[in-house]
């Protein structure tokens, strides 16, 4: 029986050591993922948390309701299998990342801009060596090639585990910067979304808070705080 069945099976979900890592069973079974691959894990830790969402389980399962379950099916079926093409996707983003455009008015804007953003791009200069250029507007801008080099190279660094968590970190906050300084633990996810953020910030404090806008906003700020999660347990 596939671990994905409909309804729910077994008793009782555990982590186990095994070959490689850490795994889930359900009951005696042990979990695949959905391309049948061995659901290895990196962590004991990593393990327990996916347990736990399989014993959260009640009738229908809801893979919906199991994120951590998610990234790690999708460690192993999607990224590792084209692990060079999802480092090229996620180092792209430095070449637009969100830190570099600054608004051209009103000031407060700008200054909260610069206030946020300009620390988080001096820690790129200073700790990744990767310094990048800023511009004001939405007109596209080069970036030095060294710098996207190194970049790029921070990027290739993480395992297949700790690169779907930082491809979700970086997609759901625009900035490469942002999402590797979550990754070095130089901002906490909180943090790291509430800069991505400052823009929208500014126009619900402009305008007033849309609520369909709000329940979004906090299903993306729920999605990045899991991808935090998720990395911090890969070890």
């Amino acid at each position: 029986m596939s671990a994905w069945a409909a309804k729910r099976f077994w008793q009782a979900a555990s982590a186990e050591p095994c070959d490689g890592g850490f795994t889930v069973r359900l009951d005696a079974r042990p979990v695949k993922t959905p391309a049948k691959q061995p659901l290895v894990l990196p962590s004991l830790a990593m393990a327990q948390a996916v347990a736990t969402e399989w014993d959260a389980q009640h009738g229908l399962i809801k893979p919906d309701t199991m994120p951590l379950t998610r990234a790690a099916n999708s460690a192993i079926d999607k990224v590792a299998p084209q692990f060079d093409g999802v480092v090229g996707e996620i180092a792209n983003y430095g070449t637009t990342d969100l830190l570099c455009y600054r608004a051209t008015d009103p000031q407060p804007l700008i200054d909260r801009q610069a206030a946020g953003w300009g620390p988080l791009l001096d820690w790129a200069r200073d700790a990744l060596g990767a310094p990048l250029a800023v511009t004001y507007g939405v007109i596209p801008i080069s970036q030095p090639a060294a710098s996207l080099a190194r970049l790029r190279d921070h990027v290739a660094g993480h395992s297949p585990f700790h690169l779907a968590a930082l491809h979700d970190l970086v997609a759901i906050s625009g900035s490469l910067v942002l999402g590797l300084a979550v990754a070095h633990q130089r901002l906490t996810g909180d943090q790291a979304f509430g800069l991505s953020r400052i823009d929208e910030k500014w126009q619900s404090e402009l305008w007033g808070e849309d609520e369909d806008a709000a329940a979004l906003e906090a299903l993306r700020q729920e999605a990045f705080l899991t991808a935090e999660r998720f990395y911090t347990l890969c070890g």
